[in-house]
């Protein structure tokens, strides 16, 4: 595998931390509102109840995404580290720029995520 050198890796990486920042306190915003929904001694009625079940059903599919997110923007950051960031996965092809930049985590070059 060929370390990329026509990337500027250090505008990737500040994008990359910065996501990471802003995920981490989207996770924490679900985290409490989770948290506070479970606490609320409100709940007077089964709609109310219903209610709160499916705003607390949304929330765990936000933060699971966020999650996920997360995890695939900090494997780009190692990626950075060790020299393998923009290479696809499967292929060893040259990611192109303007698909990082369209998509910062990008794994693989178009249509290699379909090849088995």
């Amino acid at each position: 595998m060929q370390k990329r050198n026509d990337l500027d890796l250090e505008k990737f990486e500040k994008i990359l931390k910065e996501r990471v920042a802003q995920l981490e306190d989207n996770m924490a915003q679900l985290h409490t509102e989770l948290e506070s929904a479970g606490e609320d001694e409100g709940v007077s009625d089964l709609e109310d109840l219903a209610s709160l079940k499916n705003i607390n059903a949304k929330d765990n599919t936000l933060l699971k995404r966020q999650e996920d997110e997360l995890k695939e923007t900090e494997h780009a950051l190692a990626k950075i580290k060790n020299g393998s960031y923009g290479i696809c996965e499967k292929t060893g092809k040259a990611i192109p720029v303007e698909r990082l930049e369209a998509n910062p985590v990008a794994r693989y070059v178009v249509g290699a995520e379909d090849q088995g």
